[in-house]
């Protein structure tokens, strides 16, 4: 995969993953994904306050220095979700995979019919699952 791949990829996962508190106590991802939504939602706006401010406090012989912090704080959000893509690529480890097949198990003996992949599942896939269960639709994804 590509890097704008990757970032597309951390983009669907944070949108993905369901933003349920009790979450946090069982996976850790959790807590990257609500820093993640915090960063990509406030820190443009905080570039562009910055970028601004140094142009007001400073003149224009600040510019070069405006662009540089702005882009510095702009990468912080690409950072965070190509962080995420990464992550949303990676294999679940066992026990998490075990724990995962018997959810998709348990989904589709109850009559929701969901076609998620059970061999070699990733941590996306995980995201698909807990957003189905938590949103009560047992529909394919």
């Amino acid at each position: 995969m590509n890097v704008v791949e990757i970032i597309k990829l951390g983009l669907k996962y944070k949108q993905l993953w369901p933003e349920k508190v009790e979450l946090a106590s069982y996976f850790e991802e959790y807590r990257a994904i609500q820093v993640s939504r915090l960063v990509c939602r406030y820190l443009p706006g905080v570039a562009l306050f910055v970028f601004i401010m140094q142009l007001y406090l400073g003149g224009l012989q600040q510019l070069p220095q405006s662009v540089l912090y702005a882009f510095f704080i702009l990468s912080i959000p690409v950072q965070s979700l190509v962080m995420l893509g990464v992550k949303a690529d990676k294999f679940l480890p066992p026990a998490l995979a075990a724990w995962y097949k018997e959810g998709v198990a348990k989904i589709n003996q109850s009559g929701g019919n969901i076609k998620l992949s059970v061999q070699k599942p990733r941590y996306f896939d995980l995201a698909k699952l807990l957003n189905v269960s938590y949103s009560g639709a047992h529909h394919s994804s």
